[in-house]
């Protein structure tokens, strides 16, 4: 739902892009260990372990059902983790074969985060390097160790951009059907093994870390691509609201579920697709035009496609939180970059109601069923989690939001890093 870096032509920069031309220059932006990155893969390693190690008891009990779905979840997961690494690395048109490799077997973020790893603790030390050469010979430059440090530094800021992005894909379509699965199963056959509750842990650190990536994405496109960076009490007051938002909500559609079982299944293709269709309607309310950047396009089919996944993730974001953004499907920029109060309102407000309505079919028609202890308490705890959730998102966008605070950065973000 971001414009992706664009890369300039190699041949005619003589062999580097614009960025390392800047950086070489003397334009290089702060460089930090990739923390992001790290965070991101420990979270996709510690979910697809223990989904397999779920899989395995489920098989020994011989409980095929929750077997086939914990298995088919990880595996879109982990092979939507691997397109959107290549995607936005270009592997396949670069010919990486040995990364392409990892891939196959499932272990391209694994791999590509060693690779940004040891790619930093080479660029600290290119760096020291250069210091020392600068304080011997101020005159003298060495282009070959400048445009080393300038190809390090750009590497790493893309590996970030796509961890990002791996990070989002994953949380709502990988984790987001995990976890409601895991607390379904856990209610129906009233079992909390350690295995279960660990994955139920990443899968919630997952779904939470994809949704402060969306309202960084927010900010950045709504203060036209400056650099944000989130002071502390900024990020612990994103990542509360977040949590609590998810938590109530994906708790409210497991109880929601294991009360109604299949009967469940309407209403929440209903909801699903309300969010999938009203980008459409909207598109076609404007008169069915795609962007003139597609119309010079000859390949009209993919256009079309593109815009069918992106309104795919849009409403499996919408499904869980608030995407914080507004797909405008007949513009160029595809997200709308102003911030609209009526948009929020309308999703809170609209999602509270979904909230409210699945609480009190759990609450007459299976509460009793799927927990021993009060019922009624439990629907008035996830209602006041998800009203507490809102008030931290208030409190956010009225004292804590960035442009408000003059905490947003000027300049390009395919210089700097993104907060994590």
């Amino acid at each position: 739902m971001e414009t992706v870096f664009e890369e300039t032509d190699e041949e005619s920069t003589g062999g580097v892009s614009s960025l390392e031309e800047e950086i070489v220059l003397g334009q290089r932006p702060h460089t930090s260990f990739p923390f992001s990155i790290l965070f991101s893969t420990v979270l996709y390693s510690g979910e697809v372990a223990f989904g397999l190690y779920m899989f395995e008891i489920y098989r020994k009990a011989n409980d095929r059902y929750w077997m086939s779905f914990t298995i088919s979840f990880i595996i879109v997961g982990v092979i939507l983790d691997q397109i959107i690494l290549m995607f936005f690395n270009k592997d396949l048109r670069r010919n990486k074969a040995a990364l392409l490799f990892w891939h196959i077997l499932l272990l391209g973020p694994i791999v590509r985060c060693l690779q940004t790893i040891i790619n930093y603790h080479k660029l600290l030390k290119n760096l020291k390097q250069e210091k020392k050469e600068s304080e011997v010979s101020i005159t003298k430059r060495n282009t070959m160790l400048e445009r080393e440090i300038a190809f390090s530094i750009r590497d790493n800021f893309m590996q970030q951009k796509a961890f990002k992005y791996m990070s989002v894909i994953q949380a709502f379509l990988g984790s987001v059907p995990q976890l409601i699965l895991q607390i379904y199963i856990t209610l129906t056959i009233r079992e909390w093994p350690l295995g279960r509750a660990l994955l139920i842990t990443c899968s919630l650190l997952s779904v939470t870390y994809g949704a402060i990536h969306c309202n960084i994405l927010a900010i950045q496109i709504s203060s036209d691509d400056t650099t944000i960076k989130l002071q502390p009490i900024e990020f612990i007051c994103v990542m509360v609201w977040r949590f609590l938002e998810v938590i109530s909500r994906v708790v409210t559609l497991a109880f929601f579920t294991a009360s109604l079982k299949l009967k469940s299944l309407p209403f929440l293709l209903i909801i699903y697709f309300v969010s999938l269709l009203a980008p459409w309607l909207e598109f076609w309310k404007n008169g069915a035009h795609l962007p003139s950047n597609a119309e010079n396009n000859s390949n009209m089919v993919g256009t079309v496609l593109t815009l069918i996944l992106i309104t795919l993730l849009y409403a499996a974001i919408n499904f869980s939180c608030w995407s914080a953004v507004k797909l405008q499907l007949s513009d160029d920029k595809i997200v709308d970059g102003r911030q609209r109060w009526s948009h929020g309102i309308l999703h809170y407000s609209f999602q509270f109601l979904e909230n409210v309505i699945m609480i009190l079919v759990f609450r007459f028609f299976g509460g009793k069923t799927s927990l021993g202890c009060c019922d009624s308490l439990i629907a008035v705890q996830l209602i006041i989690t998800y009203l507490l959730a809102i008030g931290f998102m208030l409190l956010f966008y009225q004292y804590l939001y960035p442009r408000r605070s003059g905490k947003v950065l000027p300049g390009r973000t395919e210089n700097q890093p993104e907060a994590p």
